[in-house]
């Protein structure tokens, strides 16, 4: 394992599998603008070597010995200069990929997903793009939906009232699944004046990325309130 040379991109894989580790590896080693900083067995491991190697981006399995991945995501994304996170699973209704997003992940991959395609994912993360669309991120609640949602409900509605009322539409149509343009041409916005409301919403509710921002109006029950 080398330390991420200039202008590459650092990866750390977790997860408890061997095979899995040496394939992502080498997978991901083929691509001139990646290099693999580090492998770990499980989250404890992690920990440590994402401080060693300060990764962009840690592929992390969910379930695995001594710190499972979701308590590995949360201890890494409380970080300053925190690395982007993308869980694995092996199926996607699993019900801690959805407590993994919200803890800050920036979306999932399923372990079975085409090499080129985790390599692209790897890629748009470290631009800071979720690789987990709000649409998918609606199935997948629908799936695992909470049992008992009203204080979670609850809590997002007061969440929510510290954003103004354009920034509320806005928060909403990302929930929805709209591009920046698409935001911009609901609300007649200009593209630039969205981001600002974007990173606004973000700021202001202390999340990290998109997929958050969709996790939180869901919670809220706003997107049922437009059916």
């Amino acid at each position: 394992m080398t330390a991420c040379e200039p202008g590459s991109i650092g990866v750390l894989i977790v997860d408890d599998d061997p095979l899995v580790r040496a394939g992502l590896a080498m997978m991901l080693g083929g691509a001139p603008d990646i290099r693999v900083v580090a492998e770990a067995g499980n989250g404890a491991e992690a920990l440590p070597l994402a401080d060693r190697h300060a990764p962009d981006v840690v592929l992390m399995d969910i379930r695995m010995p001594v710190m499972d991945g979701l308590a590995a995501t949360e201890a890494l994304r409380a970080r300053a200069h925190a690395p982007e996170v993308v869980v694995l699973t092996t199926f996607d209704a699993d019900e801690h990929v959805l407590r993994a997003l919200r803890a800050g992940a920036a979306g999932f991959l399923l372990k079975d997903t085409p090499p080129d395609e985790i390599v692209a994912a790897v890629r748009r993360v470290a631009r800071g793009q979720p690789v987990l669309s709000p649409e998918v991120t609606r199935r997948l609640i629908a799936r695992v939906a909470d049992p008992g949602p009203d204080l979670r409900r609850t809590r997002a509605r007061e969440r929510l009232e510290l954003l103004n009322e354009r920034e509320r539409e806005v928060a909403l149509a990302v929930a929805q699944g709209r591009s920046n343009a698409g935001i911009g041409a609901v609300l007649h916005l200009s593209v630039p004046t969205v981001k600002t409301h974007v990173s606004a919403v973000l700021a202001k509710l202390g999340l990290n990325n998109r997929v958050q921002i969709a996790l939180l109006v869901h919670d809220a029950g706003l997107l049922e309130a437009e059916r």
